[in-house]
C-alpha cells in the first residue's frame, strides 16, 4: 500500500494513482473533474411516445410508462426497448359546453416494489377510462407482461374532467416499505396567473381551497400509506392527521400543494423532496405575489401553504371574485379555510416555507437558477452507501446532496445541505450538459443516474424523447476521440490526410490508433497509425473511422464521411471598394462573385449560368446578429428578416407547447398566422401576451410569461410566425458583379446590420451527391455591444440592480476579431469613471494584433465624474411634466445619453484588417478596484462612399 500511494499524482479534484497500467481513485472528498461523466443517449428517437416515469426492475432493466397508457421495458445492455402492456386511460377533459381537448391525465406514475426481486409487483397512478377518478393499482409483470388481471385497486381519488390541470403522479417508497404518492390539485388556472380563490357557485373547479387547501380531500397533497400484501393498505405513524380525525383524511403526509411531481425520500435522514409547479403570474399584483416555482424538502408532515402562500410564504390576497375586491391578505400565523367548497377543518396548520423558490425573471435569493421558462421536476438524493462499491459510483463529494432537474431550464443543480437539512448552497451539476424536458430523474441500483426526457412538445410523440444515462468513472477513463481530415471531398485521384488531433486521454495513457477506410466499391483499408495519408483513386462515398485505445483496452471511436469523385465548388464575394466589416448606410460597395467548380466550370468560362447562383443582400434589422447568423449558415431560402425570429423561438422554451404545423398544448404557429393574417394590430397584443403570458384563448392551458424577453426580440419572433401565412418574400435581383448601396429599409431605424451571401450547388458525379459551398460577408453595425466581444480580459460584467461592463485590471481590455478600418477615420469609445463606484479613471489604447501591439491611437485621461442620475432624471421629468408632456417619457437611457462622456480616437490612414484591442491602463489602480466602464465602441466612416 504504502508503495503503491507513492505512485500517486494528484490530480484536479482527485488522486490518480497508477498501478499496471490501470487507474484507480482514491475518494478523498474533493470535487471530480468533469470528464469522469459521461453522458450517453440509450434509447433511439420514436421508440418513446410521451413517457412519464420510470422505475428500475433491476440493475439492466427498467419500465416506463407512457401518458397515453404504454408499458415499456427497457434493457440497458441489449438496449432494447419493448412493449409489454397497455393500460386503459382516459387522455380528454370534457367542459360543461361539451367542448373536449386533451387531458395532461393518463398513466402518470409507476414504482417497482421493494420486494419486486421476489413478488414481481409494480404500482402505478392512472386517469381511469370511464369514471372521474384517479386510481393507485397494483399489479403483476412476469417478466414478459404486465398482467392486468392481477390489478388490485390500492387506493382511488375523485378528479373532475372540464378543465385541466395537475395530476402529480410521483411514486416512490421509502426504506420501512411506505409509499409516497404526489397528487396535483386538478383546478383550473385562473386567467390572472396567481392562486385559485374563486368561490362564487358554479366555479368549484377554479377553487383549491376545495383540493390543495382541504384536509378531507387526497388532491393537492403528498400520501403516504403503507401497502399491504392483499391490496389493502394501512397508515403509517406521523401522518399529518391521525386516523379517525373528523374531516381530515389520514394518509396525507404533506398538503398545500399545486402540482408536485417526482418525490424522492433521502435514506438516511427520512425527509422526502419534490419539485412543485407554480402559477403563472410574472409580476406582482392586487391579486398577490407573482408565481414562484418550488424545489421542496419535507422534513415530517406538513402544511405547505397553497393556495394562500407561496415561495418563503408570500401571502396571497383574499379576492372576492363576486364583488371584485380585495380584503388584505392571509395570515400566515391564523390560516382559515373558509371556503363553501370546503368539505374538511377550517383551521389549517402553520404553513412551511418552500425550500427553494424562483420566478420566471433573476432569483435575488438564488442567482444559480437562471430566468425564462420555469417547471421544477425533482431528483434524488445521494448517499453512498445506497449503491455498491464500484468505479462507476458516484464519489463522496455528493454525499447527501440533492440532484434536481428542471424540466424547462434544462439544468442540474447539486444542492448541498448542513447536518440538519437546512440549504446551505447548490452548484451546477455538468454544466456544459442540456437536460430539458426532463420528466423523471433516479439512480439505478447499480449507482449510475438515469434522466428520462418527454421530448420538445406536449401531447405528442417527439423524436427526441429519450432515455440518458450519466455514469460516473472512477478507473481508467476511455480516451476521447477527435477525428477529422484536410479535405473531405475532391476529384480524383483523391489525396486525404487524415487526422487525430485532438484526442486526447485524461490519464495519460498511451493511446493505439487505428483508422479504417471502406467503401461499397470494395475498397477497404486499416492504418495503425494517428494520421495517415490514403489516396482514393475510385468514385464513391467512403466511411473513415478512427479507433482509439488505451492501454486498459478502453476504447472509443468517430467517423465521417469522404467523397471521392467530387470536388467541392469555391465561392467568393470579392469586395474591391468599401469596408468588409461594417455597414455604413447609403455607402456603396464595388463586389464581384466569383463561382468554379472543377466538374462543372466556373462563371468567366460561361459554364456555370448566373441563374444556378443563389445571391442574397440583404439588411438585418436591429437585434439580428449577422456575424451569429453568418456563423450558422442560413440557408439562402430563408428570407434574413424572419431568420433572428426563428433562431428566438428555438433557443426558448416556446417548443414545449407549440410546434409550426402541429398542434401541441398551444396551437400551431402556422394556425396563430392565419388567424391573424392581414390585422397588424395584433402584433403589439402578441407581444404582449408572450412577455405576460395568457390563459385561455386557445384552450384551459395557460402560456407561460416570458418577462425576461424584451419587446424587441418577442416582436422578432411575432414577426417570424405571422410570416407563416404569407408567401415568402422574392428573393433581391443582384447581379453577380457591380455596385451595391447598402440602403436602409423604410421603418427601420439603420441599426441593424447587413449579410452579403453567395451559394452555388453543383450537379454532382456519377452517383455521388451534388455539394454545396457559399460565402457569407457579414458586415455589422459600426456600433459595437462591449458585452458581446470576441475576447476580454480583466473585465467584470454586473447584472443588478443595472447591467455595467467594468475593466477591473490595468492592462484589461476587450477584442474583435477581423475589424476592416479601410475607410475608417475614427473611433468613438462611450466610457467613465464613476465617483459613486469609486473608479480609479484611466486611458483606453487602441492595439493592433494584441495587447501589447502596435498602438493605433489612445484616449485622453478619463477622470473620475459624479453625477447624481437620479436628481438629474428628475430634473428631466419635471421639465417634462411642465411642457405638457410632450415627446417620450424621459427614462434612465435619456439621462444617460446627456450626460454620457465621449472619447474620439483618430486613425485616419490605417487600413486593411486587424485584431482590434481596447486596452484599458492606469498601474495606480487598487487590487479589485474599477477603471472604467465600458458602454460602446463605434467606428466612424466620415469619408463615405456616395452614389
Amino acid at each position: 500500500m504504502r508503495a503503491l500511494i507513492g505512485m500517486c499524482v494528484l490530480a484536479t479534484g482527485v488522486f490518480s494513482c497508477q498501478s499496471e497500467g490501470a487507474n484507480t481513485v482514491v475518494d478523498d472528498g474533493s470535487k471530480p473533474e468533469e470528464n469522469r461523466f459521461t453522458t450517453t443517449i440509450l434509447t433511439d428517437p420514436g421508440s418513446l411516445d410521451e413517457p412519464m416515469a420510470f422505475t428500475f426492475l433491476s440493475d439492466d432493466e427498467l419500465m416506463v410508462v407512457e401518458r397515453k397508457g404504454g408499458v415499456k421495458t427497457f434493457n440497458v445492455a441489449e438496449r432494447e426497448m419493448q412493449t409489454v402492456g397497455q393500460i386503459p386511460v382516459n387522455t380528454i377533459y370534457t367542459n360543461k359546453e361539451g367542448q373536449s381537448r386533451p387531458a395532461e391525465e393518463g398513466l402518470m406514475g409507476v414504482a417497482a416494489d421493494p420486494d419486486f426481486v421476489d413478488n414481481h409487483w409494480v404500482y402505478m397512478l392512472y386517469a381511469h377510462p370511464e369514471e372521474p377518478k384517479h386510481v393507485l393499482s397494483r399489479y403483476e409483470f412476469n417478466g414478459d407482461s404486465l398482467l392486468l388481471g392481477t390489478e388490485k385497486v390500492v387506493l382511488e381519488y375523485h378528479a373532475q374532467r372540464e378543465v385541466c390541470c395537475h395530476t402529480g403522479g410521483g411514486i416512490t417508497f421509502d426504506k420501512e416499505g411506505n409509499l409516497y404518492l404526489t397528487t396535483g390539485n386538478n383546478t383550473a388556472n385562473p386567467p390572472i396567473g396567481t392562486s385559485n380563490l374563486d368561490e362564487r357557485p358554479g366555479h368549484e373547479t377554479s377553487d383549491d381551497q376545495r383540493t390543495a387547501g382541504n384536509t378531507n380531500d387526497l388532491r393537492g397533497k403528498i400520501l403516504r400509506i403503507h401497502p399491504e400484501d392483499d391490496g389493502s393498505y394501512t397508515i403509517p405513524e406521523g401522518n399529518l392527521f391521525a386516523e379517525g380525525t373528523e374531516g381530515a383524511r389520514p394518509e396525507i403526509y404533506t398538503m398545500g400543494h399545486r402540482n408536485p411531481w417526482r418525490v424522492s425520500v433521502d435514506s438516511k435522514t427520512g425527509y422526502i423532496y419534490w419539485g412543485e409547479v407554480g402559477p403563472d403570474a410574472s409580476e406582482d399584483s392586487r391579486y398577490g405575489p407573482r408565481g414562484y416555482d418550488e424545489f421542496n424538502q419535507a422534513k415530517s408532515a406538513g402544511f405547505h401553504g397553497w393556495p394562500y402562500f407561496i415561495g418563503d410564504n408570500k401571502p396571497y390576497t383574499d379576492y372576492d371574485y363576486a364583488t371584485d375586491s380585495v380584503t388584505g391578505t392571509f395570515d400566515v400565523n391564523h390560516v382559515v379555510n373558509n371556503s363553501p367548497n370546503n368539505t374538511g377543518l377550517a383551521e389549517l396548520p402553520t404553513p412551511v416555507p418552500a425550500f427553494i423558490w424562483y420566478p420566471y425573471r433573476y432569483s435575488e435569493e438564488f442567482p444559480l437558477m437562471g430566468s425564462s421558462g420555469r417547471s421544477a421536476t425533482g431528483g434524488p438524493i445521494f448517499r453512498q452507501e445506497d449503491f455498491p462499491e464500484s468505479d462507476f459510483r458516484f464519489p463522496s463529494y455528493y454525499e447527501g446532496k440533492w440532484l434536481m432537474v428542471e424540466f424547462m431550464r434544462g439544468w442540474i443543480m447539486a444542492v448541498e445541505m448542513d447536518e440538519n437539512g437546512d440549504y446551505v448552497g447548490m452548484e451546477p451539476f455538468l454544466p456544459g450538459e442540456n437536460f430539458s424536458s426532463a420528466i423523471d430523474m433516479q439512480f439505478s441500483p447499480d449507482g449510475r443516474l438515469y434522466v428520462l426526457e418527454y421530448g420538445s412538445a406536449w401531447f405528442r410523440g417527439n423524436e427526441n424523447a429519450q432515455i440518458k444515462r450519466i455514469e460516473y468513472n472512477g478507473g481508467n477513463r476511455p480516451p476521447v476521440v477527435v477525428a477529422s481530415a484536410d479535405q473531405t471531398a475532391g476529384a480524383l485521384p483523391l489525396t486525404v490526410q487524415l487526422s487525430s488531433e485532438g484526442t486526447v486521454d485524461y490519464d495519460k495513457d498511451e493511446l493505439e490508433y487505428r483508422w479504417t477506410v471502406s467503401s461499397d466499391n470494395g475498397f477497404s483499408e486499416t492504418y495503425d497509425e494517428a494520421n495517415p495519408t490514403v489516396t482514393l483513386d475510385q468514385e464513391g462515398t467512403y466511411t473513415a473511422t478512427l479507433a482509439v485505445t488505451d492501454a486498459a483496452g478502453n476504447s472509443d471511436q468517430q467517423s465521417f464521411e469522404l467523397l471521392a469523385g467530387n470536388a467541392p465548388p469555391e465561392v467568393d464575394i470579392v469586395i474591391e471598394e468599401g469596408n468588409r466589416s461594417f455597414f455604413f448606410p447609403g455607402s456603396r460597395l464595388k463586389y464581384d462573385i466569383r463561382v468554379a467548380d472543377p466538374e462543372d466550370g466556373s462563371l468567366a468560362d460561361g459554364q456555370i449560368s448566373a441563374d444556378a447562383v443563389a445571391v442574397n443582400f440583404d439588411y438585418a434589422p436591429e437585434g439580428y446578429d449577422p456575424i451569429e447568423i453568418a456563423q450558422n449558415h442560413v440557408s439562402s431560402d430563408e428570407w434574413v428578416i424572419y431568420a433572428r425570429g426563428k433562431e428566438l423561438i428555438n433557443e426558448s422554451d416556446c417548443l414545449s407547447c407549440h410546434r409550426e404545423d402541429v398542434s401541441s398544448v398551444g396551437p400551431s404557429y402556422q394556425a396563430v398566422a392565419e388567424k391573424y393574417a392581414g390585422d397588424p394590430s395584433m402584433k403589439p397584443v402578441i407581444v404582449k401576451r408572450i412577455i405576460e403570458g395568457s390563459v385561455g384563448l386557445w384552450g384551459d392551458h395557460a402560456m407561460s410569461a416570458h418577462p425576461d424577453l424584451s419587446e424587441r426580440d418577442a416582436g422578432m419572433m411575432v414577426d417570424y410566425i405571422l410570416s407563416l401565412d404569407g408567401p415568402s418574400p422574392d428573393q433581391q435581383s443582384v447581379p453577380l458583379a457591380g455596385t451595391y448601396v447598402t440602403e436602409v429599409p423604410e421603418r427601420q431605424n439603420g441599426k441593424g446590420g447587413y449579410l452579403l451571401r453567395a451559394a452555388y450547388t453543383d450537379r454532382g458525379t456519377g452517383d455521388l451527391k451534388p455539394l454545396t459551398a457559399e460565402k457569407i460577408i457579414a458586415l455589422r453595425n459600426p456600433v459595437l455591444d462591449v458585452e458581446n466581444s470576441d475576447k476580454t480580459e480583466g473585465t467584470q460584467l454586473l447584472t443588478t440592480p443595472g447591467r455595467s461592463f467594468n475593466v477591473v485590471e490595468d492592462g484589461g481590455y476587450v477584442a474583435y476579431r477581423k475589424l476592416d478600418l479601410t475607410g475608417i477615420s475614427e473611433i468613438e469609445i462611450k466610457a467613465e469613471a464613476s465617483g459613486r463606484s469609486g473608479a480609479a479613471g484611466g486611458v483606453i489604447e487602441v492595439r493592433s494584433g494584441g495587447p501589447d501591439g502596435e498602438l493605433l491611437g489612445s484616449t485622453e485621461q478619463i477622470s473620475v465624474q459624479d453625477i447624481d442620475f437620479g436628481a438629474e432624471l428628475g430634473k428631466l421629468k419635471a421639465e417634462w411634466e411642465a411642457g405638457g408632456k410632450k415627446g417620450p417619457e424621459p427614462g434612465w437611457g435619456t439621462v444617460r445619453e446627456k450626460f454620457q462622456p465621449r472619447y474620439t480616437i483618430p486613425i485616419d490612414g490605417v487600413e486593411g484588417l486587424h485584431d482590434l484591442y481596447f486596452v484599458v491602463r492606469n498601474p495606480e489602480v487598487k487590487p479589485g478596484q474599477i477603471l472604467v466602464q465600458l458602454q460602446s465602441i463605434e467606428f466612424k466612416n466620415t469619408n463615405r462612399l456616395s452614389r
